[in-house]
């Protein structure tokens, strides 16, 4: 299975982003508010600054308090970020996602993000495409 099927399948309400400079505590809120683990640092909502998950916000409360909620998401978040692209296979996000230690890719289009995707969305899509198969192999043996 590729990453468009993935976006596909996925509710188009865009990618949520944070502007830089916004409060830790501002960007706890949106995480919270919209039931989300991590949110996408970006000037413009296409491009890509940094990504900001919950543990990078329990990580600085761990170490230095409540006293970080004020600083800007800058300071924390992870401005390493890797991104997949549509033409890529879920096999591979699923790599990349256990090598680098990431729960989130954006999905780009040259340099323009489109799209963001989960761990949670792909192994959701893996398990539809072992469901297929199976259901495929037992209709082989059965004689459907």
């Amino acid at each position: 299975m590729l990453v468009s099927q993935i976006i596909r399948n996925k509710p188009h309400e865009g990618v949520v982003t944070i502007s830089p400079g916004t409060s830790l505590a501002d960007a706890a809120k949106m995480l919270a508010d919209k039931r989300i683990g991590a949110v996408v640092v970006s000037v413009d909502g296409k491009s890509v600054a940094g990504i900001l998950s919950e543990r990078d916000i329990v990580r600085e409360l761990a170490k230095r308090g409540e006293a970080c909620l004020t600083e800007s998401v800058d300071n924390v978040m992870t401005r390493s970020v890797f991104g997949c692209s549509l033409e890529d296979s879920t096999d591979l996000v699923l790599q990349t996602m256990t090598q680098k230690r990431f729960r989130h890719l954006p999905v780009m289009k040259g340099d323009e993000m489109i799209g963001l995707i989960s761990i949670g969305d792909v192994v959701a899509a893996k398990l539809s495409e072992l469901q297929l198969e199976k259901d495929a192999l037992t209709g082989m043996i059965m004689g459907y």
